[in-house]
């Protein structure tokens, strides 16, 4: 079970009306903003994590991809439903504020990544 203690806890969770980001205010008074394509390609699951850092996935074709639906689970977690069937990853509080937090060199990293492998964000 996650450390509530040092962990942000959720104030609001709103997907936008296109579904193509999710906002996210937490109770340290951080707020973030995510594009669905930021989450899809940055998704806590095995599928894109990997077992371990060298089996991460840099994922390509996002850009358009959208959040069906968000599953509360349990009280310490969201799983976001992608249209493009991707299901299996549990967004926890920690992790959201994480992304948050390091957005920038998140994004910078995929950026890098995909242009590295040749690959595109768009479908």
């Amino acid at each position: 079970m996650p450390d509530t203690a040092q962990t942000p806890w959720p104030t609001e969770i709103r997907l936008s009306p296109d579904k193509h980001s999710l906002s996210v205010a937490f109770d340290d008074g951080s707020a973030f903003t995510f594009s669905a394509e930021f989450l899809r390609v940055t998704s806590p699951s095995a599928e894109v994590q990997g077992h371990a850092p060298s089996q991460r996935q840099t994922v390509p074709g996002k850009i358009d991809v959208s959040i069906r639906s968000i599953d509360p689970v349990g009280n310490y977690a969201v799983r976001l439903n992608f249209d493009d069937g991707h299901h299996t990853g549990l967004f926890s509080w920690k992790y959201l504020a994480e992304l948050g937090r390091d957005h920038d060199s998140l994004w910078a990293r995929y950026l890098e990544e995909i242009a590295a492998k040749g690959l595109s964000r768009s479908r």
